[in-house]
């Protein structure tokens, strides 16, 4: 492969999602080995989620993704990422995904997209900030609150 094929973004995104499929498939947090990521991301990755959510809040390094993996796990008995979109320019790459999740805490499913724009240089990421539309309609699936919300559709 060439190098610059190794460096585009939307190469090194579509590794690491195979990566964490694959980790996630090998038992996740706590059981599989952060080595399967580890080349996707610089050392210093920085990814900031919304404070809002129950896993909220700004993850440095490996070892603060390898906390934010666990964090979710303790949140999400499942969450599926259904279908992806990649766009790319330069070293910011924006992915839009739709998500289908079933919370730990309640057993409720969720199906919702997530926006995330990331930084890509030299092969690696080197930052994450994903937006939701709906945290709240996150955080209340987790704390167990019933309803519906616009963008975050409750399904069970």
């Amino acid at each position: 492969m060439p190098h610059s094929s190794m460096t585009d973004p939307v190469t090194v995104l579509t590794g690491m999602y195979a990566a964490e499929a694959e980790y996630l498939a090998a038992g996740g947090p706590g059981k599989a080995s952060f080595d399967l990521l580890a080349p996707y991301f610089a050392p210093d990755v920085v990814l900031h989620q919304a404070d809002a959510l129950p896993y909220g809040g700004t993850w440095r390094g490996h070892a603060g993704i390898t906390r934010f993996f666990l964090a979710m796990s303790r949140v999400w008995e499942a969450f599926d990422m259904v279908e992806q979109e990649f766009l790319a320019t330069g070293e910011t790459a924006v992915v839009l995904t739709q998500v289908r999740a079933r919370a730990r805490a309640t057993g409720r499913e969720l199906a919702f997209p997530v926006l995330q724009t990331l930084t890509v240089r030299n092969g690696r990421i080197t930052e994450i900030r994903p937006f939701y539309w709906d945290t709240q309609a996150i955080a209340d699936a987790c704390a167990g609150l019933q309803g519906r919300r616009a963008a975050g559709r409750l399904i069970s």
